[in-house]
């Protein structure tokens, strides 16, 4: 690995380490609660290089997210032959359990922090690792004549995104009063079949 590879491969750890302490001190102490210097105590880093990576705190929440799709990837990984229907499911509860493990509180602030930047669009980027699973995964049911015919791939895949995002929502709007992984899997249940079983 040369020099430059060996950087951008720190700067990596290096934000994703403040945004393992930030979503730490978040679940105990609530967001609002929690100081730059907190975080950048608990990453063991300076707040110059807090600063290099996030503008403010709340930029922190833009970003929130990120880890989801290496958390996916790890899921995923070695699934890749699993039947669509099983995948697509691994997709959706390892998206909860993100989701749930971020706690209520912190994924209100996000949705927040969203609407007041109606501009970001960064959740649907169709580069992310999180979308092209489930697209691919989706493609591959079509390919193999198991979606119901007369939706596209790509809706299939974003009505599937709105649903959860909704249901993620009624969850923050209960305070994570339930949790979230059986209540997608009941959802999940009536979702399958828009997949032809032969």
């Amino acid at each position: 690995m040369d020099y430059r590879e060996r950087r951008k491969e720190q700067a990596r750890q290096t934000e994703a380490a403040i945004l393992q302490a930030a979503l730490e001190l978040a679940r105990a102490n609530s967001f609002d609660k929690v100081s730059v210097r907190d975080i950048c105590q608990r990453a063991g880093i300076t707040t110059g290089a807090f600063y290099h990576h996030f503008r403010s705190k709340e930029d922190l929440l833009s970003r929130g997210f990120a880890p989801l799709d290496r958390r996916m990837e790890e899921a995923l990984s070695g699934h890749e032959g699993d039947p669509p229907p099983e995948r697509l499911w691994r997709i959706l509860s390892t998206y909860a359990a993100f989701i749930q493990d971020q706690g209520w509180e912190l994924v209100a602030r996000y949705y927040q922090r969203r609407l007041d930047a109606p501009d970001d669009a960064s959740s649907m980027d169709p580069t992310r690792y999180t979308l092209r699973s489930m697209v691919d995964c989706l493609r591959q049911a079509e390919e193999e004549g198991l979606l119901l015919p007369g939706w596209s791939v790509e809706w299939t895949a974003d009505f599937f995104f709105r649903h959860f995002r909704g249901v993620v929502i009624d969850w923050v709007l209960h305070r994570g009063s339930y949790p979230l992984l059986p209540k997608l899997e009941q959802d999940y249940a009536l979702f399958r079949e828009i997949f032809q079983t032969r």
